[in-house]
């Protein structure tokens, strides 16, 4: 297998993995509030639905594995989608748990917009507050462990499309 082959399909293999991480991160807060009765607020289910943004992306890219254009595409979309939830767990972390209430935010207004909180209230009903919603876990607040998520997926699409980026140039400049 020649290195250009070898980087895409490290750069496919990554998207998978972050895809499934994504997901597994939506998961593990279902379980955590349908089974330990740990509740959401608005920016936790905000974060859900760009975890689920960023997997479906991720995942796009690697159906789309074919097309170089679209894998680097998709991750550097992924890796954008990915920020935008670091950007939203560090507003619940800083701001929006330092007050008693976060109804009527953006995550709040762009959930009831999508009407995702009527359609899927299992997952997108937000049944907290913010403060209350910030619980630690292990001793570290979830909106930091969400942080700490969004940090290594966004970290992950990148590198994806710098494995597709660098199997472009191997091929465009054989050795």
């Amino acid at each position: 297998m020649s290195y250009s082959a070898r980087m895409l399909r490290r750069s496919e293999s990554i998207l998978l993995l972050s895809a499934l991480l994504a997901v597994g991160a939506v998961g593990v807060a279902l379980v955590l509030q349908h089974r330990f009765g740990i509740e959401p607020c608005a920016w936790c289910t905000f974060q859900r639905l760009l975890f689920l943004l960023f997997a479906a992306l991720a995942a796009l890219g690697w159906l789309a594995r074919r097309s170089r254009a679209a894998l680097v595409a998709a991750s550097v979309l992924a890796a954008l989608a990915a920020l935008g939830g670091l950007w939203a767990a560090l507003h619940q972390q800083f701001v929006a748990a330092q007050s008693l209430s976060c109804a009527f935010t953006f995550a709040d207004r762009a959930l009831m917009k999508l009407r995702l909180d009527e359609t899927l209230p299992w997952l997108f009903e937000a049944t907290a507050s913010c403060r209350d919603a910030n619980a630690p876990l292990l001793g570290v607040p979830f909106a930091l462990w969400s942080a700490a998520l969004f940090v290594l997926l966004a970290g992950l699409a990148a590198l994806a499309a710098r494995a597709t980026l660098g199997s472009r140039r191997a091929t465009e400049n054989p050795a």
